[in-house]
């Protein structure tokens, strides 16, 4: 059901002054910007190869980016999974005792769904399932 890891999360304090990190330092192209409200975050999506970076600047201090910032700095956030069944994956890792954060799938960005699996579970790593709607 896995098809390939989608992206790579990474919390910034500002997108403003991550982003040119990102094309000028190491060439990459920034494919957009969004807002995603049900997260309180801004996203810039990175392609490099086939995987992309995700930018997540909190929109809100009471965000879980900023409360991650707050506690970790900013860093590598979250892996995402990309899946063609998010339900199945969601099932599978519930039926092998995995706390999930999202029982259902939520918007997401880059018009996706996704659903995180709590890293109590998973070995520390905050897991993201996506899959294109």
């Amino acid at each position: 059901m896995l098809q390939q890891i989608d992206h790579l999360g990474i919390a910034v304090r500002s997108l403003e002054d991550a982003v040119p990190y990102y094309e000028n330092v190491l060439g990459l192209h920034c494919e957009g910007q969004e807002e995603v409200e049900s997260q309180k975050v801004r996203t810039a999506f990175f392609a490099c190869g086939e995987v992309h970076l995700e930018l997540l600047e909190p929109t809100s201090e009471d965000s879980p980016i900023a409360k991650f910032i707050e506690k970790n700095g900013e860093g590598i956030h979250h892996i995402a999974f990309r899946t063609d069944d998010i339900s199945g994956q969601l099932k599978q890792a519930a039926d092998n005792g995995v706390r999930l954060i999202h029982e259902v799938p939520i918007e997401g960005a880059n018009d996706k769904l996704v659903a995180f699996l709590h890293p109590k579970s998973t070995k520390g790593v905050l897991t993201e399932f996506c899959m294109p709607k």
